[in-house]
């Protein structure tokens, strides 16, 4: 696979997974993976391996709030405003212009400007997860010990009850 033939944003996570020492380089799928249950089809694994990033806006300061949650789960907004503060939604715009990726392909690593981000505890219940790698037919494997490596982020309880 020539990488440089790849759109930016996957050429950018591919780079910082290497930099991090992360030991599974992303796959490009010949299918669009833009929802967690499409990504869970292409890929043979359960929904909730998905690792879905959500993303809101922090009114306080314009900041990107990165939401990492389980593909089977819905943030709970309040909940991650009490831990981030009063969130307004993020348009497709905004996604792009704090992240550098549009979504359905936002990454949890290698953003434009760093993103306040919260890990969702639910994520724990699987061995190995997919997350998005900067493009929506792009994604790679890690366990959400590797996603708290990677981003540095805390694990909280941030969706709504099952």
């Amino acid at each position: 696979m020539n990488i440089e033939a790849l759109p930016e944003g996957f050429q950018r996570v591919t780079r910082a997974l290497a930099e991090l020492g992360h030991e599974h380089a992303p796959l490009w799928l010949d299918v669009s993976a833009r929802t967690s249950q499409e990504a869970a089809d292409a890929l043979g694994v359960q929904v909730g391996q998905i690792a879905k990033s959500v993303i809101f806006r922090r009114k306080s300061d314009d900041a990107a709030v990165l939401v990492v949650t389980s593909g089977d789960r819905r943030v709970d907004e309040k909940k991650v405003a009490a831990i981030a503060g009063r969130l307004s939604r993020a348009d497709a715009d905004f996604v792009k212009a704090s992240t550098g990726f549009s979504i359905g392909g936002v990454s949890p690593v290698a953003h434009a400007t760093p993103a306040f981000t919260l890990i969702d505890r639910e994520l724990f219940r699987f061995d190995e997860i997919w997350a998005a790698a900067g493009h929506p037919n792009g994604v790679f494997r890690l366990s959400p010990g590797d996603l708290e490596r990677l981003t540095g982020a805390p694990v909280a309880d941030v969706v709504q009850s099952v």
